[in-house]
């Protein structure tokens, strides 16, 4: 079962990593994880560019069904950055809580405006918050995952592509993420996606670049190489819902020893600077 909640919210948390946002805009994203057609996972996610240079992603989610009677998990994964221009964002926090039956873990990323790594508070359940020690040459350059990817998919808008890569710091490990554009693809609408029309397609994959990583890969790592072995690495499809709206992930496919895992794109709204609400694509309320 922990193994099956692992995959689970690692599928989900690639759908925070691409939900490019045109100025001036508040999108606001339903996904679901599917493992074995069982729908396991939920989550709510808001991006928002309102405020002049500046941006904001929040992800919430939550196990859901009989996986959260065994398995009861919720997490919370935010960014809030300058938009120096509009190639150039960087983020000045980034925090995650993790809380898995009742424990609660917290992790502060900082960042000054230059785009240089400050520091890292973390406060394990029932323990005071404190500043984590970080050796500075594997934080040099580096960026949170949600930014890195955030910056990626708007590549997909301006030019069709999914393509980039990056330097990420995520506490203990710093890697190099890579996006690689493969052929764009036709989807057709299927019980948990309405989606219809040519979605851009890549793959991702993460190397170590430094940091406290184990011989044997473990976690993310470990279920990267096994789609390697299967011949998918993990996979994201990206498409525009509306003509000169933001890119969006449709969907995303890892393959594992323990099966595949989807995550479909549910509901899809947008938010304008006069507060209206325009509902784009929806297949649960």
């Amino acid at each position: 079962m922990a193994k099956l909640l692992h995959l689970a919210v690692f599928t989900l948390s690639f759908a925070a990593l691409g939900i490019p946002a045109q100025a001036s805009e508040k999108h606001t994203l339903t996904y679901d994880v599917y493992a074995g057609g069982i729908h396991v996972l939920e989550a709510a996610i808001d991006v928002d560019t309102r405020e002049k240079g500046r941006y904001s992603l929040i992800m919430n989610a939550q196990t859901r069904g009989f996986l959260a009677s065994l398995a009861p998990w919720s997490g919370s994964f935010e960014t809030h950055g300058w938009r120096v221009s509009a190639d150039d964002w960087r983020p000045e926090l980034h925090k995650s809580v993790s809380v898995w039956r009742e424990e609660e873990e917290i992790k502060e990323y900082n960042y000054s405006k230059d785009g240089g790594f400050q520091n890292l508070y973390v406060k394990d359940f029932k323990k005071k918050r404190k500043k984590r020690t970080v050796e500075m040459d594997i934080t040099k350059d580096t960026t949170d995952v949600l930014t890195a990817a955030f910056m990626v998919f708007e590549n997909v808008r301006d030019v069709g592509e999914c393509s980039g890569e990056s330097l990420v710091f995520d506490g203990k490990r710093r890697f190099k993420m890579t996006f690689k554009n493969e052929d764009a693809e036709m989807l057709k609408p299927v019980k948990y996606n309405v989606f219809e029309g040519v979605a851009a397609k890549c793959t991702v994959e993460v190397e170590p670049a430094g940091g406290r990583w184990h011989n044997k890969p473990r976690g993310w790592m470990s279920i990267q190489e096994q789609g390697r072995d299967k011949g998918t690495m993990p996979t994201v499809w990206v498409a525009q819902l509306e003509p000169g709206g933001p890119a969006v992930p449709i969907k995303i496919l890892i393959k594992t020893d323990y099966g595949a895992l989807f995550m479909q794109l549910a509901k899809y709204e947008s938010h304008n600077d006069n507060g209206g609400d325009i509902r784009i694509a929806t297949i649960r309320e």
